[in-house]
C-alpha cells in the first residue's frame, strides 16, 4: 500500500456524499475490490481487470434498467461541505450528510483515492472512502425482484465512524422506493461486529439455511450436456 508523506487529516467534522458510480471511477473500484480481497485473504482469487469490471458495471451494448444490473454506490468524504446540486440529469440524487468526529481521521491513501467524478466544479478535496455493490435477484417466494447485497467495504481510515449505516441504509432506501421486495445477502457468522451490524439494521438471519457454491472443476464437469 502506497502512502504519502503528508496524509490527509480531517478534524471535527467530515462531510459525506453517497453517489452512483460511473465509468470515471473504474480505477478506484478496481483498487477497492482488490482491498476487500486482501481483507479476506482472497487475493489469489482476484481475476478482475479494470476492463472486465467496466464491461460488467457499465454495459452499453445491453444495459439493464437502473439498479437491476450490477450497481455500485460510492461513499466520498471531504473536509469541506458539498454543494447540494439538484441535477435532473442524475439517475440517482446523491445523499449528503456530515459526521462529527470523536478523533481525527488520518488518511494515508488519500492521493490514491482522490475522486475523479466531482460534480462541484471548484471542489477538489473529495476522496473515495468505501462502496456498496448490489444487483437485482429473483426468487420464487416473491412476485417481484429483490436486491442482492454483494458487499460493503470501507478503507481502514473510515471504519467505525457510522458510515456503514448510511451506505447500507441507502441501498435499503433504493429497494423500498423502487418496488424491490427485499435486500438480502451473505452475513459472515465469524465476524461478530459485521453480524451484529446487519441485525441492528433490520436484517433477519435464517440460521436453518447454508450458503452453497459450485465453482471450478465441480462446475466444469457439467459443461458437456452428456454428463448431466
Amino acid at each position: 500500500m502506497a502512502t504519502i508523506e503528508n496524509p490527509l487529516t480531517i478534524t471535527e467534522k467530515v462531510y459525506v456524499r453517497v453517489r452512483l458510480a460511473n465509468e470515471n471511477d473504474i480505477h478506484h473500484i478496481y483498487k477497492l475490490f482488490y482491498q476487500i480481497h486482501e481483507y479476506h485473504n482472497y487475493t489469489h482469487l482476484y481475476k478482475a481487470t479494470e476492463s472486465s469490471l467496466c464491461d460488467l458495471l457499465f454495459n452499453k451494448t445491453n444495459p439493464s434498467p437502473l439498479f437491476y444490473g450490477p450497481s455500485i454506490l460510492l461513499l466520498e468524504v471531504s473536509p469541506t461541505p458539498y454543494s447540494d446540486i439538484d441535477s435532473k440529469d442524475e439517475k440517482f440524487k446523491p445523499v449528503l450528510k456530515q459526521f462529527d468526529l470523536r478523533a481525527n481521521v488520518v488518511d494515508k491513501e488519500a492521493d490514491e483515492f482522490k475522486s475523479n467524478s466531482i460534480n462541484d466544479d471548484d471542489k477538489n478535496d473529495v476522496f473515495i472512502a468505501g462502496y456498496s455493490f448490489f444487483y437485482a435477484n429473483y426468487s420464487c417466494f416473491y412476485d417481484k425482484a429483490g436486491i442482492y447485497f454483494e458487499s460493503l467495504y470501507f478503507r481502514e481510515s473510515y471504519r467505525k465512524l457510522g458510515m456503514g449505516r448510511l451506505l447500507f441504509g441507502t441501498v435499503a432506501s433504493i429497494a423500498a422506493n423502487n418496488g424491490f421486495s427485499s435486500v438480502e445477502g451473505i452475513v459472515a457468522v465469524w465476524n461478530k461486529k459485521s453480524y451484529d451490524f446487519y441485525v441492528d439494521m433490520g436484517v433477519e438471519i435464517f440460521e436453518e439455511f447454508r450458503y452453497g457454491k459450485m465453482v471450478g472443476d465441480a462446475l466444469q464437469k457439467y459443461a458437456d450436456p452428456k454428463e448431466v
